[in-house]
């Protein structure tokens, strides 16, 4: 037997293995190659990991010191010797030559090292929109030795401010303050602080980091609802309800004694008179539960003004809650909003982005009430291109004994108010006039 044929039943027994009964079964090529490969690549992959890790440690650094411009003189000059070699063009082979001697005097100005102690402080965290924030860069010279003219970069969210350090000393302090512009809502990443070291041609650029990031959340726009406006928002759980208790703090009237009846809510003194026991009926009171609802839906607003204007009023609306020890939810297409201080609800507010949305809001009305069945008063907070149809459905999704209001926001409107229903529809214009819109809902 030759060793061709061995070598061909050999392959043909591998492509036919043993089947529980120990019949040769039929296997496809194609699975063999495919178990064969899922197998080398088990085996590889901790080896592909293990180059992986270390062209990230040693050699992505080095490569990140190369800009982009550093790149394009380097291909250049690789164009240039390798047509001078394949032409014999003496130009080419001399602009090569520049180009690799402008890379090696780049290296010169990106080596050293710098000791800088670094401390980046914001005054304050948490801002509302047009309010100031301003923080400082303290930078000191750690090292023994004085330390050259130097920049510091530090990124304020997409754009970065630079720094001009001087020639320092050893042990000198130096400080540069700076303002962070808020006409936006946003949470504005600021940081890290990190140190350049660049040629004149910024053919290479070596960047060390010295702080972490910090973030810098700027608020919506929020009124305080003083006066009647905090009072209506405060009695809006006190609608009488005509559900009776034996037991609670609202007093109803008198009824007779029936026996399992509470003996210390005995009336004493009209037992007395009528000879006959009486003891106290209650109204049943309901516990302050306020939700708000903010449709994140942009198909329902006029323009980003708008939207604006409805984080503002949701956000004063909840704030004015919290103030009261109400118990608040707070719910987005999104998803609910942390709401336990006033913090945490502006933070969850600063956060929200608008987007288009299949869900509208009367999407947004079902999931409140599913998400907050025990509230006592609903806030559903919209644009002015929701219409009087939907508003109808959305209060049609409320449970029937809440208090439901629809805040409309609309850019320049009015004070107005109108009734849809069971449904309270609110206009607001401008942030300024939420007080008086609550007060005529009082009205």
């Amino acid at each position: 037997m030759s060793t061709g044929t061995a070598f061909t039943r050999f392959t043909e027994r591998l492509k036919k293995p043993l089947s529980r009964a120990g019949t040769p079964a039929r296997l496809h090529p194609g699975a063999v190659w495919s178990q064969a490969s899922s197998t080398a690549a088990l085996a590889l992959a901790p080896a592909g990991r293990a180059v992986r890790d270390r062209f990230r440690r040693h050699v992505a650094p080095v490569l990140s010191v190369v800009s982009g411009l550093g790149w394009a003189v380097l291909a250049g000059a690789v164009l240039l010797w390798t047509l001078g070699q394949a032409y014999g063009w003496q130009e080419a082979k001399a602009a090569a030559i520049a180009a690799f001697v402008l890379l090696l005097l780049a290296v010169g100005f990106i080596l050293g090292r710098s000791s800088y102690g670094v401390l980046l402080d914001l005054a304050r965290t948490r801002v509302a929109v047009g309010d100031s924030a301003v923080g400082s860069i303290a930078v000191t010279n750690t090292s023994a030795r004085p330390l050259l003219p130097a920049a510091l970069e530090l990124p304020v969210g997409a754009a970065t401010a630079v720094f001009h350090l001087p020639r320092m000393k050893p042990g000198q302090a130096h400080e540069d303050l700076f303002t962070i512009p808020t006409a936006r809502r946003a949470v504005i990443v600021v940081g890290p602080v990190r140190s350049v070291r660049a040629d004149p041609l910024h053919l290479l650029r070596r960047q060390v980091l010295w702080t972490e990031p910090e973030d810098l959340y700027v608020h919506p726009k929020t009124v305080a609802l003083g006066g009647s406006a905090a009072g209506f928002i405060r009695d809006l759980e006190g609608m009488p309800t005509t559900e009776l208790s034996s037991a609670d703090v609202s007093f109803h009237a008198l009824r007779d004694y029936v026996p399992g009846d509470d003996r210390r809510h005995i009336h004493w003194k009209t037992t007395a008179r009528t000879n006959k026991l009486m003891v106290r009926q209650f109204e049943e009171t309901r516990r302050a539960h306020l939700a708000v609802a903010l449709s994140t839906n942009t198909d329902e607003y006029a323009s980003e003004e708008e939207f604006e204007l409805a984080v503002s009023a949701a956000g004063s609306i909840g704030l004015q809650a919290i103030r009261e020890q109400r118990d608040l939810d707070v719910l987005t297409q999104q998803g609910p909003l942390r709401c336990e201080t006033g913090r945490n609800l502006l933070d969850g507010l600063t956060r929200i982005v608008g987007a288009p949305a299949r869900k509208d809001a009367v999407d947004l009305a079902r999931s409140l009430a599913d998400t907050v069945p025990n509230a006592s008063v609903v806030f559903l907070v919209v644009g002015s291109n929701v219409t009087p149809t939907q508003l109808r459905s959305a209060a049609a999704s409320v449970p029937p004994g809440v208090r439901s209001l629809a805040v409309r926001v609309q850019a320049g409107a009015a004070p107005a108010r109108a009734n849809i229903a069971d449904l309270t529809v609110l206009t607001l214009g401008d942030l300024s006039e939420l007080a008086i819109v609550l007060r005529k809902a009082a009205a």
